[in-house]
């Protein structure tokens, strides 16, 4: 909160975070515009009908979204086709080697990554939008509860809505580009977190309040705020936990100059993967379950499948969930952390571990090191996961619920890198705690 303050007494800070404020607002009422060519009346009564689950994959896309997916509204692919481009530009790191030279030339080769994410971006958007729709139209998007939302199924008429739906998510991507550039934080995480946000208070609410006042229970509504609040606390804690591996520089001459022999530290988060397993794991389980709306419900594996894996308090879910989020924090982790890399780039600029020989020696150590973390990041992970199925099941919630495994690590992730980034930008105006104490000294004064 200081934080803040300090901001907005200061010009240029202020303007970014109107700025940031300004696209948000814009970003908000795009969800709400109806696509050309939807009954924008049947597609409310739909989804006041549809009860979609916030951890399978319909329910993840429109929680991304916020809410607008299910509104097929001109943004509603939302921020999922640039995240799923920009995961599969770093999966492909490890098979294409022109995309692994292009990592390790710097900031030139992460403008043409960039430019190939962007182009991914918008043929997943084609993809993605003529999906939607023609689920839409059949009624598979709203669990086969209602029909005619799409009154016109002429080609024409459909080229023209996949248009513009990829159009919104190009004006999406662009809106993020200029808050990175322009504002504070990271424009598409801001993006995603004011989407989660748009939907998690009302249903927070309606535990308590229920559905126009009926129906409520104030006690649950205190029982998962109070759970909501310590899980928020223990994830910023974790996120902010570090295994420092200290490092020594030795002394190096060029020229007539000495440069080196400094000691530092190699950082090394618990959770490196992130928000990513989660996300990967209830993605793939929705698969089946996508496949079983277009099947007889009459057939055994139909049934199966609606019993055990389109249900997220069953035991085959919640077994399934675990293991993948396991895999998927391994697997990550080992592409976006190189050891052999990280190695090579200490020894050639002299940098070494105390007591490690530098080279393979070290990479065998990293290599230790980061399988240790990876097995209590993927413990927190389960853990913050798996509490709203706890939740769920124990208070009988049913739908209810107003968060997830992904939702929490995304709002605690989000929050605390735009704090950062806004108190590193506070600092560059206001000297107060490390040039003074006690005293506010602000530029010009």
């Amino acid at each position: 909160m200081r934080t803040l303050i300090q901001a907005f007494r200061t010009k240029e800070l202020r303007n970014k975070i109107l700025f940031v404020f300004g696209m948000i607002i814009i970003y908000r009422i795009g969800s709400f515009i109806p696509t050309p060519g939807v009954d924008f009346k049947i597609v409310q009564d739909c989804v006041a009908k549809a009860s979609s689950n916030q951890e399978n994959f319909v329910g993840l896309v429109n929680l991304f979204s916020g809410g607008a997916m299910l509104q097929l509204s001109i943004f509603a692919l939302g921020v999922m086709p640039y995240i799923t481009a920009s995961i599969v530009i770093q999966l492909l790191r490890v098979v294409i080697p022109r995309f692994e030279a292009l990592h390790k030339e710097g900031q030139s080769g992460e403008t043409k990554l960039t430019q190939y994410t962007r182009y991914l971006t918008i043929g997943l958007a084609v993809l993605q939008s003529t999906t939607i729709l023609v689920t839409a139209r059949t009624g598979a998007l709203f669990n086969y509860q209602c029909s005619q939302v799409i009154p016109d199924g002429s080609v024409w008429s459909l080229i023209v809505m996949v248009l513009v739906m990829t159009g919104g998510t190009g004006l999406i991507m662009w809106m993020a580009e200029l808050i990175t550039d322009k504002g504070i934080g990271q424009g598409m995480s801001i993006l995603i977190f004011m989407s989660i946000c748009s939907g998690f208070l009302p249903k927070l609410w309606e535990i308590g309040w229920g559905t126009n006042g009926k129906g409520g229970d104030w006690s649950k509504f205190g029982i998962v705020a109070a759970v909501l609040l310590v899980i928020l606390i223990f994830v910023d804690f974790v996120e902010l936990c570090q295994r420092r591996i200290p490092v020594q520089y030795t002394r190096r001459m060029i020229g007539r100059k000495m440069y080196g022999g400094s000691s530092t530290y190699l950082p090394l988060k618990i959770n490196m993967s992130g928000v990513i397993p989660p996300i990967f794991a209830s993605s793939i389980l929705a698969i089946p379950t996508l496949i079983a709306q277009f099947g007889n419900t009459q057939q055994g594996w139909v049934g199966w499948i609606n019993t055990n894996l389109a249900n997220t308090t069953s035991a085959w879910y919640i077994g399934l969930y675990a293991v993948m989020i396991v895999f998927f924090c391994f697997f990550y982790t080992s592409i976006t952390f190189d050891p052999d890399e990280t190695a090579d780039n200490m020894k050639q600029y002299g940098g070494f571990i105390p007591g490690i020989r530098a080279g393979s020696a070290t990479s065998r150590y990293l290599s230790y090191v980061m399988n240790r973390l990876n097995t209590v990041g993927a413990v927190y992970l389960l853990f913050v996961a798996l509490i709203p199925t706890v939740l769920i099941m124990v208070l009988e919630l049913g739908q209810k619920l107003p968060f997830g495994g992904t939702t929490i690590l995304i709002i605690a992730g989000v929050g605390l890198d735009t704090l950062r980034q806004a108190r590193a930008q506070t600092e560059q105006f206001q000297y107060a705690g490390f040039l003074f104490d006690h005293t506010d000294h602000y530029e010009g004064k």
